[in-house]
């Protein structure tokens, strides 16, 4: 049962952010947050937590000869290996560390240690099989012949994101006899870890999980809080569960082979945390976003290490979305409209995102709840990501409407959507709006 304070007519909360309970909106204000939330939301004081891990230990051995030969050789293995930044999503018994990192594939031990059992199962796609399955495979194995690993190699794409598909992963597990103290594992971007997590959330009601994104929407936002499913024809991600990984490793250095388009991508989901929540980031972005497009090491690492310590932080208060996380689907709603009736990966999921948050920010400045230069600078930066800011002309009223009716955040038939309020960094999740201002939004970004 909730606490008296708890369903009273406000609540106060201090962890690093503060929420207020007032009517049944959500109010999301800054780096401190301000919180609207339903009774039914419960946060708890959980803090984010950053440490490093890493380092070696010299074995000792007999001679001394030997004992120099081996401290010297670890010294060399040290200034080679460079032990990655950890940022932990704080959910009590089931936290896990996001390591971040350059070269973290061939630190076998970041991955062995989050192995339950002695099978695992890969499950990737055609595009990154050939550039990282091997070396996974090695990474798992490495000094530890016990561990048998099996793969399953999908075919690559949004449109593949569906229950067909899904049945392979199962074929592949039912028919290796893996048990409930196997491991899966994901190597790819947004659609193979929803659906290897989705699996590993049925699979035997519930296997051990393991997210390694490839590519900066996965890394930045996809792989963490434990968001897994397919898409249905009606509509995206309508099928799933919660679940989350034991850990996910974040090697940067995949991102050297991502297409252009797919890295511009995922800058969508950078630019929301900027807008929702950390308006000096999305300041940072603003002079940093020609590094982030030609990959700058430095700047991409920063980049999604501080994504995903926004997104830790949320999913902390809020892992299954009964409130704040809500906000971090700036954009979404609209944006996966556009997925839904222009085809499933005739658009990539970021560029779907990027139209559907300029008509996210459109429709607050229309509520007169933004001013004209956050509108402004929202446009000039995502043009400078190379990303779409209207949406295909094959969308119209009709289509987004109907859409956005099956929307995972609609209640009681009511449509709730993450708009901007008052400065950059202010957000709200309402279904108290004017409707005459969705309707001005989607006349002008539609052609009928």
């Amino acid at each position: 049962m909730a606490s008296s304070s708890a369903t009273s007519s406000s609540l106060n909360l201090i962890v690093r952010n503060s929420c207020v309970r007032e009517n049944s909106d959500l109010f999301v204000k800054g780096r401190n947050l301000s919180v609207k939330l339903s009774s039914s939301f419960a946060p708890t004081t959980n803090s984010l937590r950053l440490n490093r891990i890493g380092g070696s230990s010299l074995v000792g051995i007999e001679s001394k000869k030997s004992r120099i030969i081996s401290a010297a050789n670890s010294v060399m293995e040290q200034s080679s290996i460079r032990a990655p930044v950890t940022v932990d999503v704080d959910l009590g018994n089931r936290s896990y560390p996001i390591y971040i990192g350059s070269g973290l594939l061939d630190q076998p031990d970041l991955l062995q240690r989050h192995v339950h059992g002695k099978r695992v199962l890969v499950v990737t796609n055609t595009t990154v099989a050939p550039l990282y399955l091997d070396k996974v495979i090695s990474a798992l194995t490495h000094g530890n012949s016990s561990i048998s690993v099996e793969s399953v190699i999908l075919p690559d794409g949004e449109k593949y994101k569906n229950m067909d598909t899904l049945m392979k992963v199962f074929d592949k597990a039912i028919g290796s006899r893996f048990d409930r103290r196997s491991t899966f594992v994901a190597l790819g971007g947004g659609v193979i870890g929803d659906m290897c997590g989705y699996a590993a959330a049925s699979f035997l009601r519930g296997v051990n999980f393991i997210q390694i994104p490839t590519t900066v929407m996965a890394q930045v936002d996809s792989s963490v809080g434990g968001k897994t499913g397919i898409n249905h024809t009606l509509g995206k991600n309508l099928i799933g569960a919660f679940y989350q990984p034991q850990c996910v490793l974040v090697d940067t250095d995949t991102l050297h082979t991502l297409p252009e388009r797919e890295l511009a991508s995922g800058f969508a989901e950078v630019v929301k945390y900027g807008l929702i929540r950390d308006p000096e980031f999305f300041e940072w972005q603003e002079k940093n976003m020609d590094l982030l497009l030609a990959r700058d090491p430095s700047a991409l690492a920063y980049a999604i290490k501080r994504s995903c310590e926004n997104k830790a932080e949320v999913v902390s208060l809020d892992e299954k979305e009964g409130g704040v996380r809500a906000t971090l689907n700036l954009g979404h709603t609209f944006g996966h409209a556009i997925e839904t009736g222009f085809g499933y990966g005739q658009w990539l999921h970021g560029e779907a995102v990027a139209a559907g948050t300029v008509m996210a920010v459109d429709m607050s400045y229309r509520l007169g709840w933004i001013d004209e230069s956050i509108v402004k600078r929202t446009y000039d930066i995502l043009q400078k990501a190379k990303l779409p800011i209207t949406p295909p002309d094959v969308m119209t009223v009709e289509m987004f409407k109907s859409f956005m009716a099956v929307d995972k955040k609609v209640a009681d038939g009511l449509l709730r959507l993450i708009l901007l309020k008052g400065p950059l960094g202010n957000c709200v999740f309402t279904g108290d709006y004017d409707r005459k201002a969705l309707d001005e939004t989607l006349r002008a970004f539609c052609k009928s």
